[in-house]
């Protein structure tokens, strides 16, 4: 089960520069910087770099991944920073989190693919709420996977919503070497 192999990774510290890395992603920073902090869902979050550092910009944050060792490192953080937000355990996949319909003002998706997701994602937004997603794509004469979309596809998911950022291509966070699709879109009011 893929739940039981990203407990692992975090226990062992497989990929301590990318999986335990304290910065936040570039793209959350210029992204949250822009708009007014209110209530924001990081799906998939992992250790926690990108909800720490809302939680410190004034977000009302949740934080939600399927890894115990990855919530409890969160924790842990999130005391040493003095910040306050709630972190969930919960395995997306099976649907364990409920996203409350047009709650959120910002839903991150960063470096986590589950192609279902966006859709929950989308109906979890407030009118002119943002998601952030960040997914690797297939580098060349690779063919797409589960966990690495083709070149284009993440755009598609937002037909009809205003893209304020896309990009295909190297990442620009140091903690990643893959190729990776970025897309920041906001609901507008016919989405």
């Amino acid at each position: 089960m893929e739940t039981n192999r990203w407990e692992e990774r975090y226990h062992v510290r497989e990929r301590p520069e990318e999986d335990f890395a304290t910065a936040p992603t570039p793209l959350v920073v210029e992204t949250a910087s822009r708009v007014t902090p209110g209530r924001a869902l990081d799906l998939a979050c992992g250790t926690g770099r990108n909800a720490i550092w809302l939680a410190q910009n004034g977000w009302k944050v949740t934080a939600v991944d399927s890894s115990p060792t990855a919530i409890e490192l969160l924790v842990q953080r999130a005391g040493e920073f003095a910040v306050q937000l709630d972190a969930s355990i919960a395995n997306l996949e099976n649907g364990d989190f409920q996203i409350a319909p047009a709650a959120w003002d910002l839903i991150l998706i960063c470096y986590y693919l589950q192609r279902d997701l966006f859709e929950l994602a989308k109906q979890g937004v407030a009118p002119n709420g943002i998601i952030l997603a960040i997914a690797h794509i297939t580098e060349a004469n690779e063919l797409p996977t589960r966990h690495r979309l083709k070149p284009g596809e993440l755009e598609s998911y937002f037909t009809g919503w205003d893209i304020l950022h896309h990009y295909e291509g190297r990442p620009n966070d140091p903690s990643h070497r893959r190729s990776v699709a970025e897309i920041v879109a906001r609901r507008n009011a016919h989405s």
